[in-house]
């Protein structure tokens, strides 16, 4: 690694602000250090993932496919966000680390997987003391060996990524675009963007992707699966520390959810919605900046993201004093119908709208009982008219899997206007909002929101809900609140 000069823009992963050190502390440093190992073998699910890029490779014969993972995002000057993978180069790879690009070269039969990396600063220049990529910054990388007896893949130093990048020929290559800005510009898109801004043959690549995603296999859910019960500890961890006769913050309630993601799984897979009262109405609340009061409601949408990056999504509503009052307790049982119908709807075979209007018909029935629909159910179920949805917003529900909103790639005959699989996962999540400013509904009910949130397996004869270790009827929640709160206070572990 070379000196810096004064004003020159470093590159190196050093900063301009550090210092030009004299040469004999130089030369102290580059001496004494004594070689390490990671002990490190296959993973258990590599076979999985070579199954997934087998899938990939016979969707694209005779083409080159780049995927990469992106890299570190700064944050502010020389601090960064905590790097997260790009999902689709996880499905593939497994690998977590930043700045890796997976590339699948055409062999004849299928393809040749590389994955380009950056590997173990070595003790034979600078970087490892003086880079921020260096292992005194950020620890001690994999080997190129290392990594590739971890995933099954074959490795590469991504020093020789430009190099592999250059002789693609645009017209047999495909790219997964975005991620990064270096392979964006060494691979030149072959034809026009689409509506969309992105290269057509490119977006059929992030469309297979997101394809192949639809449907899990048996490790997946039982990834799925961990993430949902550490989300199930997370809200009974808020739930114990929830005061019935006083108020406290949504910020001090986000806070116990999130430490429960960072220590039983990798963090939160979004940003946590904890929505006090009125709050509870906005459909992305992530300020949090509000408190709770007894005799309101607690709305929250929260969810943990394992360590192998599948995420729960996972909404309830708590009576904050421990007893939902008659109002909020008939609107809770419209929304609770509503989302059991549309549990119960849920099977191979059937179209992701007809779940939809399921759910959909119970809150516009409900909305009927309560005098607010200006017309018939059947009117307002009419596509021509849809007023309900003044009170009901948003969908029934989404997939679910290494994002919260999973396959959104995917095409909508394969999706929201296609049928459901065996092994797809999704959540149903029905939800009733009437907005404080709202003038059209009585005064006792604005400012009331209530959504139940739960992710259900598709399986052969119908749905399993993978969160029932949440209470889901108004009975259930009373006693399970008042449970938790018995039990007390807790730390994870």
């Amino acid at each position: 690694m070379g000196e810096k000069r004064t004003g020159e823009q470093p590159t190196d992963g050093t900063e301009s602000h550090d210092p030009d050190f004299p040469e004999a502390f130089l030369a102290f440093m580059r001496q004494g250090w004594r070689d390490t190992t990671l002990p490190v073998g296959p993973r258990e699910e590599a076979p999985n993932h070579a199954k997934r890029r087998a899938a990939l490779s016979s969707a694209f014969p005779g083409e080159t496919l780049v995927i990469p993972t992106g890299g570190d995002k700064t944050r502010a000057n020389d601090t960064e966000y905590r790097f997260r993978p790009g999902s689709d180069f996880a499905y593939l790879t497994g690998d977590h680390d930043p700045d890796g690009v997976l590339v699948l070269r055409p062999n004849g039969s299928g393809h040749d997987a590389t994955l380009y990396m950056r590997p173990r600063s070595s003790r034979d220049n600078d970087e490892f003391f003086r880079s921020r990529h260096g292992e005194l910054w950020v620890g001690r990388r994999h080997t190129l060996a290392e990594k590739s007896t971890e995933l099954g893949l074959p490795t590469a130093d991504l020093s020789e990524l430009d190099a592999a990048l250059a002789d693609l020929a645009p017209g047999r290559t495909r790219v997964l675009r975005g991620f990064d800005a270096r392979v964006d510009a060494a691979v030149r898109p072959y034809d026009g963007p689409r509506a969309d801004g992105q290269p057509a043959r490119d977006r059929e690549l992030a469309i297979s992707i997101s394809e192949l995603k639809l449907v899990k296999d048996e490790w997946e859910i039982a990834q799925l699966q961990d993430a949902i019960d550490a989300t199930v500890r997370g809200f009974e961890d808020v739930a114990r520390a929830l005061p019935a006769d006083r108020a406290v913050s949504e910020r001090l309630l986000e806070g116990i959810f999130a430490l429960r993601a960072r220590h039983d799984g990798n963090d939160v897979g979004y940003g946590s919605i904890v929505g006090a009262g009125e709050h509870g109405t906005v459909l992305h609340w992530v300020h949090n900046h509000g408190v709770t009061r007894p005799g309101e409601l607690l709305l929250m949408d929260m969810g943990v993201e394992n360590r192998n990056l599948y995420t729960a999504d996972v909404t309830r509503v708590l009576p904050v004093d421990g007893r939902f009052t008659p109002l909020q307790r008939q609107v809770y049982d419209i929304v609770y119908a509503s989302q059991q119908a549309g549990i119960e709807a849920v099977r191979p075979g059937v179209k992701f709208k007809d779940v939809h209007l399921t759910c959909m018909r119970v809150l516009a029935e409900g909305l009927h009982d309560l005098g607010l629909l200006p017309v018939s159910v059947d009117e307002a179920m009419d596509e021509k008219s849809t007023v309900y949805r003044r009170w009901t917003l948003h969908g029934f529900g989404h997939m679910l899997g290494l994002d919260v909103h999973d396959c959104a790639n995917a095409r909508k005959e394969n999706y929201r206007e296609g049928t459901l699989g065996e092994g797809y996962v999704l959540t149903v999540e029905p939800g009733l909002y009437f907005q404080p400013e709202d003038d059209l509904v009585p005064a006792e009910l604005r400012g009331i929101g209530i959504r139940i949130e739960d992710d259900v397996l598709v399986t052969k004869t119908g749905a399993v809900n993978l969160s029932a270790g949440l209470p889901r009827t108004a009975d259930e929640v009373e006693t399970w609140l008042a449970q938790q709160r018995e039990a007390g206070p807790r730390l994870p572990g």
